[in-house]
């Protein structure tokens, strides 16, 4: 039987790949958003779940089980950024972000674990970001809210594997999707201290997405962890420098790191 794939935030970008590459594999896959979008020209089916409503998420997920009787992987790719430095930055928009990137993601693997639980058997992969594993200037809620559900996988990955279920991270670097135009972008203040430095880094961090890579190569990861029989807990794809990154924020010195990434940001 065809293994039965839940993706939310199917409709653009990293999601929409990874629905697509996996329906092309022969897998039935149900990619979400917000609102339903019209599925007739897409390869995989479309349903409406929003991760910040429980009754959205309960209803889609009641859905797929009652028409394909089973959910054998969730792919939690749903989620927003921010940009902003922290003193200029609302404090009610970081908190719209971690309600959708982190207790969004909580909510829908909450929702699949009981069928997961009871079929013996699910993989459960939770996109997080190359982000999420340092403290990036302008971007410091975003990287918390990746670096947060980084740790709730490891977390919740010890408790279900009784279960024989399997729940991983995958942190994804700069890639060449949509991602910039939905993010919540704070201001640049003309009364703000931050305002030169923070729009150099706008202008930075769209260049990063334009020249990011496709993001195929996300699907293809992602079809790569779904057949391993046993996945690691953590998967990084992006480019070289960005996953040298992460190595040498554990074998530098705090203060020499912290030099590397303002020079990077010309701070």
């Amino acid at each position: 039987m065809s293994k039965v794939v839940l993706i939310t935030g199917a409709s653009s970008g990293i999601g929409k790949s990874i629905a697509a590459y996996l329906s092309g594999k022969g897998m039935l896959v149900y990619g979400t958003s917000r609102t339903k979008k019209e599925e007739s020209l897409l390869p995989y089916k479309m349903i409406a779940l929003n991760v910040l409503d429980i009754e959205s998420i309960q209803k889609a997920v009641a859905t797929i089980i009652e028409k394909e009787g089973k959910i054998d992987v969730l792919v939690n790719n749903a989620g927003m950024g921010i940009t902003g430095s922290i003193e200029d930055t609302p404090t009610e928009e970081m908190k719209k972000v971690f309600y959708t990137n982190l207790f969004g993601a909580i909510d829908v693997m909450k929702a699949v674990l009981p069928h997961m639980r009871s079929q013996k058997s699910g993989t459960i992969i939770n996109v997080t970001s190359i982000a999420g594993y340092m403290g990036l200037p302008f971007r410091g809620v975003y990287s918390a809210t990746k670096g947060a559900l980084e740790l709730i996988t490891e977390a919740a990955r010890i408790e279900v594997k009784q279960f024989g279920i399997q729940i991983v991270n995958v942190a994804p670097g700069d890639f060449a999707t949509n991602i910039a135009a939905g993010r919540y972008h704070t201001p640049v203040f003309e009364n703000s201290a931050y305002k030169e430095k923070y729009q150099e880094n706008l202008n930075l961090m769209d260049a990063h997405v334009d020249s990011g890579m496709h993001p195929d190569v996300m699907a293809k990861a992602v079809l790569k962890i779904i057949e391993t029989k046993n996945p690691k807990i953590h998967y990084k794809v992006g480019g070289f420098m960005e996953k040298f990154s992460i190595v040498l924020k554990r074998i530098l010195p705090d203060s020499t790191y912290e030099k590397l990434l303002m020079n990077h940001y010309k701070l």
